[in-house]
Parts: structure tokens; sequence; C-alpha cells
């Protein structure tokens, strides 16, 4: 779009030359905040390409494309950190206080949580079973084998676990209860 100033109010261009007048904008900034908020910025971007596509098929489009594209990286970035300090990485299984590490007991319980999210797993929408099962493979794939099995871009992986992740959480949220609190916490 050539003469064209993206900060200023203009009528906006169709969503390919808007994405050709973007791309170095919204790589540098990603760039830029990815780093801050502990996550690749190919994630960052993908997720504002997406809010923008969005918006330019509803009726919020941005009069101002390049200043709404700098809030929106900055709002995705910050996004990202919150979410980074609210998850923390899984224990071990829980120890079986009534027998050994090694205890049939614990295997079946073992087994059973294995099952329950199994099938969480396969309830989950779109294309998060198949990718969900990939990511919970014996033998660990990378995320370019990942992206290859399941034929999509690598930088579609992030976003995507995110929101597979999260619908999953939901799901086992609704169907596990909430441990009974003992002794002094009562």
């Amino acid at each position: 779009m050539p003469g064209m100033t993206l900060s200023e109010p203009h009528p906006l261009p169709d969503a390919p030359e808007l994405v050709g007048a973007l791309s170095p904008l919204l790589a540098a900034e990603s760039r830029a905040e990815a780093a801050a908020a502990g996550v690749e910025p190919d994630d960052i971007e993908q997720a504002v390409w997406l809010q923008l596509l969005e918006r330019l098929q509803g009726p919020g489009a941005p009069e101002h494309p390049a200043d709404w594209l700098r809030r929106a990286v900055r709002a995705e970035a910050r996004r990202a950190r919150r979410a980074a300090v609210r998850e923390r990485p899984c224990g071990a299984e829980p120890q079986d206080p009534h027998g050994s590490p090694d205890s049939p007991e614990r295997a079946a319980l073992i087994a059973e949580r294995r099952r329950v999210l199994r099938a969480a797993v396969r309830r989950t929408p779109g294309r998060c079973p198949s990718l969900l099962t990939a990511m919970l493979s014996p033998n660990d794939p990378t995320y370019r084998e990942i992206a290859g099995e399941l034929g999509i871009s690598q930088g579609s992986l992030g976003p995507m676990r995110s929101r597979c992740l999260g619908c999953l959480r939901r799901m086992l949220a609704a169907e596990v209860p909430v441990p009974e609190l003992r002794g002094k916490e009562r």
C-alpha cells in the first residue's frame, strides 16, 4: 500500500493488503515483547493476527490498525506473563500413604488417572484430541515432529496447545472433586 501511513485514519484495506503492510511491524513488536513474556514471538504474532482478522470480520474494525496492533501485542504479552505465573509444573504422582510406591493399589490409581485423562482428551473439540494425544506420547516427540504428524505449522502448535490444554483443564476441573480439608485447615 504505497503512500499509506498506518497510524492515520483511513478506509481499511482488504485483509491481504493489511496483512502485508502490518507484517513487519507485528514481527518487530512480537520479538520485542516475547522475551520479557517468556513466550515465542510466533505465538504472539499468531494470536494477534487472529484477533485482527476476527475484528475485521466484525463491527469492531480498528480505525488505526498500527496503533491497535501495538496495543494488542502488549496485551497478548501481558496475558502470556499472567498465564506463566499461574501455571505450575505437575509434581510426581501422589504417594500412597498405605502402601509402597510399587504397590498394586498405587498402580491401579495411576492407571485410573491416565484412563480418565485419555477419555477427557478424546472429548476435547476440534483438533485437540490429536494434538494432545501426540503430546502425551511416551516417545516425547518434538514440536517439529508433532507439526509434521498433524500437518500444521510449527508456529501454530503453541497457541493451539494453550487452547487445548485450557479446554482440557476446564473439563477435568468439572469432573474432579475438590480435595477435602484435613486437620487444621477446617
